[in-house]
């Protein structure tokens, strides 16, 4: 008898860890989008949204170092459950745009700009999502990676750069008050990369 009560014990609880990360999740998303400023809401309610936000990362691992246990297991078992993305509940909301940009240096001086290339429909939304995971990357390494990765492809649609300089910046929307106001949109430099795919890229960011 003990033995199948341990086991709906272990169940339950295994299913409420489960479903409060998946509600972690999902709130997080939701009351990011009141923190930015992108739904219809008091301004006032702002501050609240960065709180609770800033909470439902805690809980999530995210305020951990990558280095660190418990932010590892968090991660592989949010990415294996398939419950690392939420819903964001307030729709439509215009997201700020990452752009990247491709700076390609040539032996003789001359510099040419180019885009990331999709062949299809469906390419250009998988391109939009890499574009955001780079955005809200914290772990500079693979954040790095994944610009190389990008800029690679460039670099062999154009074989004799010396150079290619990825950079990664936000077109940052008005909230709703704002663009009542007469407020653009404004760009936002994050990072800039240079490859040569030989010698170690270096990096420029922000403060």
């Amino acid at each position: 008898m003990e033995k199948p009560r341990l086991r709906r014990q272990i169940y339950l609880a295994w299913f409420l860890v489960h479903f409060i990360l998946i509600l972690t999740v999902c709130t997080r998303d939701t009351f990011s989008l009141i923190a930015d400023g992108f739904t219809s809401l008091p301004a006032s309610l702002e501050s609240y949204g960065e709180t609770i936000e800033k909470a439902a990362a805690a809980i999530l691992g995210q305020r951990l170092s990558v280095r660190n246990p418990l932010c590892q297991g968090e991660t592989i078992y949010q990415n294996v459950a398939g419950i690392e993305l939420g819903y964001g509940y307030f729709a439509p909301a215009v997201p700020n745009s990452f752009k990247l940009v491709f700076e390609i240096h040539y032996p003789d001086g001359r510099v040419e700009y180019d885009l990331p290339h999709v062949r299809e429909g469906a390419g250009g939304s998988r391109l939009i999502r890499y574009l955001e995971q780079i955005g809200r990357l914290e772990y500079e390494p693979l954040r790095e990676m994944m610009m190389k990765m990008l800029a690679y492809g460039v670099w062999r649609e154009h074989p004799d750069a010396i150079k290619t300089r990825a950079i990664f910046g936000f077109i940052q929307v008005p909230s709703p008050a704002e663009a009542r106001r007469g407020q653009k949109e404004t760009y936002r430099f994050m990072y800039a990369y240079d490859f040569s795919f030989g010698q170690k890229p270096q990096q420029e960011q922000s403060k």
